[in-house]
């Protein structure tokens, strides 16, 4: 089984890199999102309308929606396997396509580079809309490009190494509770009127899961910006000042890296539903961004993702073999 996993783990990375995320396909994790949704209706009508309910509606529909995510996953795997091994390989492979994100971060990234390049800023104002939480009609060609690159950097992790770690450690149904953990906080953990209580079972357990992850892949990329000769000794230096400067303990992990890497600032102060949001700046203002630093931090996540991966199938391999 775990050679089986190790196969599934390479096979699914490389459908990602020559496939992406066509929108035409089903995708587990927009039905995850659905679920989501229908279970914060539904959770939201059963409990008192006050703090406490909201905090404990948010926690059953953390709750359900992981039991339901595992147990599905877990269920469907446990069944190929005990019906023919081949189908089991195929499905896990297939399911860890679906969980990585490497290629559609690179290509809806591009098209606010695209667009910048172009000249046309509104359109790059929509395209950054598409990947980012902030608003963005009001922002300017820098700070769309900042935009850009802070998202690659923060979802290096979320939307592609921490998949992988989680399927390396736990096949498919771990990987998929991941995904469903961290798609509850991008939905909910937001921290306004409406999510501050509802959503904080979510984002805590998000915390949680990804504290690994973000530092194992902060390092990563450490060694990525070296290799693609990017300021590594920069990247070091303002990780190890900034990597605390936000409000999740793992945000700002590869964030800082991707800055000092870069030489830029990123972070600071954003507007999110109207309401401006004060965040500390991670990095330091050396030079103005620019849109080619999006190409930049687009290869700097491709080899952090290649390391990562070499660094996953190799400690699955090792731990085959000390088991044989």
């Amino acid at each position: 089984m775990l050679i089986a996993r190790v196969c599934a783990l390479a096979c699914g990375f490389c459908l990602d890199c020559l496939l992406g995320d066509p929108h035409w396909m089903p995708h587990p994790v927009r039905a995850i999102g659905w679920f989501v949704q229908k279970t914060e209706s539904f959770y939201r009508r059963i409990f008192p309308k006050s703090n406490r309910g909201e905090f404990w509606a948010g926690a059953a529909m953390t709750g359900t929606v992981i039991a339901v995510c595992w147990g599905v996953s877990a269920s469907l795997v446990f069944l190929a396997w005990n019906i023919y091994p081949l189908a089991a390989f195929l499905l896990e492979t297939v399911l860890c396509y679906q969980l990585l994100a490497a290629r559609s971060l690179a290509a809806e990234s591009k098209k606010v580079y695209a667009a910048l390049m172009e000249g046309d800023l509104p359109k790059a104002r929509r395209a950054v809309s598409m990947i980012v939480g902030r608003d963005t009609q009001n922002l300017s060609a820098e700070q769309v490009t900042k935009a850009a690159v802070e998202t690659v950097a923060e979802n290096t992790s979320d939307g592609v190494t921490a998949p992988m770690i989680f399927f390396a450690l736990g096949g498919a149904p771990l990987a998929f509770l991941y995904k469903a953990v961290n798609t509850m906080d991008s939905m909910v953990g937001y921290k306004n009127e409406h999510y501050f209580y509802f959503g904080r079972a979510a984002a805590k357990l998000d915390d949680i899961l990804n504290y690994l992850p973000a530092r194992i892949t902060a390092w990563f990329m450490i060694l990525a910006a070296y290799l693609v000769r990017f300021d590594g000794k920069k990247a070091i230096q303002i990780y190890k000042r900034d990597r605390f400067n936000h409000s999740s303990p793992n945000s700002a992990q590869s964030e800082s890296v991707c800055a000092g890497a870069l030489n830029l600032q990123l972070a600071g102060d954003a507007y999110y539903f109207g309401k401006l949001v004060e965040k500390p700046t991670i990095g330091d203002a050396a030079r103005p961004a620019m849109p080619c630093d999006i190409c930049r931090s687009i290869l700097l996540m491709q080899v952090t993702v290649i390391i990562t991966l070499c660094s996953c199938l190799g400690a699955m391999g090792l731990i085959h073999w000390l088991a044989a």
